[in-house]
Formats: structure tokens, sequence, C-alpha cells
């Protein structure tokens, strides 16, 4: 019985652990060193696209949960770009473009970025590739403007 009643209990810990190891491994991949995904986006020939959001704002997550993690799921869009998340008032430290440790707030401040969602295409160089897409806009045409960053994003990487 008492084996028994173990057994049941590893099953429903295990069950427990594992939305949140799903869910983890789902979500866009928080920036750490973007130093390493420009030598990265250098190779496979790509630009960087991050998000800029904040975890108060409902409309970041309706832009990471409706447009950003289904791409960045999506084999087609692995292959033509890389998606950071960056968090603007996060004192957690990250390493920029030229590979300065510097605050997620101070990256982003440093980028102008204030408002969000914001989302942003660097080039291998860290340089913007085009405006940024500031807000959630046009639900209806908002996949456009992404595709549209990451089309630009991709010309200047390549030199076209």
């Amino acid at each position: 019985m008492l084996r028994q009643f173990a057994a049941w209990a590893l099953i429903l810990a295990w069950g427990l652990v594992l939305p949140g190891t799903a869910g983890a491994a789902s979500g866009l991949v928080h920036a750490k060193n973007f130093q390493a995904d420009a030598r990265t986006a250098t190779k496979r020939r790509v630009p960087v696209m991050v998000l800029f959001s904040s975890p108060t704002c409902p409309y970041c997550e309706r832009v990471k949960n409706e447009y950003l993690v289904p791409m960045h799921l999506d084999p087609a869009y692995r292959s033509r770009v890389i998606f950071r998340e960056v968090t603007i008032d996060s004192d957690a430290t990250l390493t920029d473009f030229g590979g300065t440790p510097i605050t997620e707030s101070a990256f982003a401040a440093a980028h102008k970025v204030f408002m969000v969602p914001t989302v942003m295409v660097f080039d291998t160089q860290g340089r913007a590739t085009g405006d940024p897409i500031v807000g959630l806009l046009i639900p209806d045409f908002y996949f456009g403007y992404l595709e549209a960053a990451i089309d630009e994003g991709g010309r200047k990487v390549r030199g076209k």
C-alpha cells in the first residue's frame, strides 16, 4: 500500500513539473548575451528580433503569446531570425552587442525604448535595421509588420 501511494505521489509530482518545463521551452529566450547572439546571427546570416516588454503589460503578453512565440517555434522563422526578449524595468545584467555588461533597463534606454511592447530588429553589429514597432498597433496587420521587419533586417544583414 505504501509503495502504491509513493508511486502515485511520484506520478502526480511529475505531472506538476512538466507544464512548467514545457512553458519555459515554448516561450521566448530572455536576452543574456547579444554578442554571442550576434556571432550566431553572423554565421546564419540572420537578424536579431528583440521584444522589449514589462511583466505588468497585458499587450506585451499578447504580442508574445499570439505572435512571437508561435513564430519562434516555427522552424521557418527560426531559420530567418533570432528571437530575444528584454524586460525594460529589470536590473538583470546582459551583455550588449559590443561585449559590455549592461542592465536590461539601461539597454532599453540606450535604444530609446520607453513604451512597451516595442519590437526592434538588429543587424549583427547591434544596429537597428528599421523603425521600432511600438505598441500592438492594429492586431489584424501586426503579423505583417513583424514579417516586414524580419525581411528588412535579413536584407541588411545579407547586404542586399
